[in-house]
């Protein structure tokens, strides 16, 4: 074969996955459009369109712009965080399993953060089901669940330092650690008043419609260069996927990478959970999703997953709000209807995952 052939067959090979990716975010443009028409109240596209532009009805613009749209670009926000840290999480410890959700890092986050709005009093109650918890001090919140999700990232990286443990036994601790946390939330829960225990407990389903354009900027400032960061490294973590050794022969700081790593995922997905509540399966499906139509090169297969997460999380919230209007369901009731199957799915099959 000339190298006539063998370049055009890399060419033909990166169009494929580019093409899957600039598909993907046409669909996520598509589905920001849908998104913000949407709802209780009857807007067009047209109409949509020209309240994004500040003129039209008084009442439409208050929509689009004070709950529609922040409550859109949050969902693609969050989605991206999780579908990105899943991706990289499964790369930077070899376990096809690994996410946010299936090792411990979500209920860490989900405990931090109820700590803070209980025992820290970072949360107000409100009596409305669209308010039941506003954080007063986000920053108060994001910084207990973030510190909660190192403490969880550092039990995983030291399973994964010693004893060359395999993805199930990573599965396994994952679960563990989620048992632990979900122990003490269950305590926090105990030590609350009638009033924030309904309250934490409708805070942890999942819910988009708490979105501001507040969480939407400490979103955007944390996601975005996260996103970036596990991205620029994709050629990194294909090393890593070789083996520690082999990484290490080709000069990369294997224990720096995987450290910085797992933090920056702990970050976005700490963010994620105090804002909206514990949305699962995100960071484990759409990986896997984005790996079976594109394949598992990760210098593609992250920046696939981001924009698909994006897609993915907007669509299910989508759907969750509009499927028994005027009814809302939280987002997170039904990625765990989505995720769950599929999980047990990749349980049964895993053998051909790793």
């Amino acid at each position: 074969m000339t190298d006539h052939h063998l370049l055009a067959g890399y060419h033909g090979y990166t169009r494929r996955k580019w093409l899957f990716i600039a598909g993907t975010a046409v669909v996520l443009f598509v589905f920001i459009a849908v998104g913000i028409t949407l709802g209780t109240a009857d807007i067009s596209i047209s109409e949509a369109f020209t309240a994004l532009l500040g003129r039209g009805e008084h009442w439409q613009r208050q929509i689009i712009w004070q709950i529609r749209l922040p409550r859109v670009l949050a969902a693609v926000l969050a989605g991206v965080a999780l579908a990105s840290a899943g991706s990289s999480m499964q790369s930077i410890l070899r376990n096809p399993l690994g996410s946010p959700f299936t090792l411990g890092i979500a209920s860490a986050a989900a405990f931090g953060a109820a700590f803070a709005v209980i025992v820290l009093g970072a949360g107000s109650v409100h009596s409305s089901a669209r308010d039941a918890v506003i954080l007063n001090n986000p920053y108060l919140v994001t910084i207990s669940a973030f510190l909660w999700c190192l403490i969880a990232t550092v039990v995983i990286l030291m399973l994964a330092r010693l004893g060359r443990p395999t993805p199930e036994t990573l599965v396994l601790a994952g679960i563990a650690l989620g048992s632990l946390f979900s122990a003490g939330f269950t305590a926090l829960e105990y030590m609350a008043d009638e009033v924030q225990l309904a309250s934490v407990i409708f805070w942890t389903f999942g819910d988009l419609g708490k979105a501001t354009w507040r969480d939407f900027g400490i979103l955007a400032a944390a996601v975005l260069p996260v996103t970036s960061y596990f991205i620029w490294h994709g050629w990194t973590y294909n090393a890593l996927d070789g083996g520690d050794e082999l990484a290490r022969s080709m000069g990369i700081p294997v224990d720096r990478i995987r450290t910085t790593g797992m933090v920056l995922a702990s970050l976005v997905t700490a963010l994620v959970v105090s804002f909206f509540g514990i949305i699962g399966f995100v960071g484990l499906v759409v990986p896997h999703i984005v790996r079976r139509s594109i394949g598992g090169d990760e210098r593609y297969l992250i920046a696939g997953s981001a924009v698909f997460g994006g897609a993915f999380l907007l669509m299910a919230d989508t759907v969750a709000r509009t499927v028994i209007s005027p009814l809302v369901l939280p987002v997170g009731i039904l990625t765990s209807f989505l995720g769950a199957p599929l999980f047990i799915y990749l349980l049964v099959k895993g053998r051909r995952y790793w």
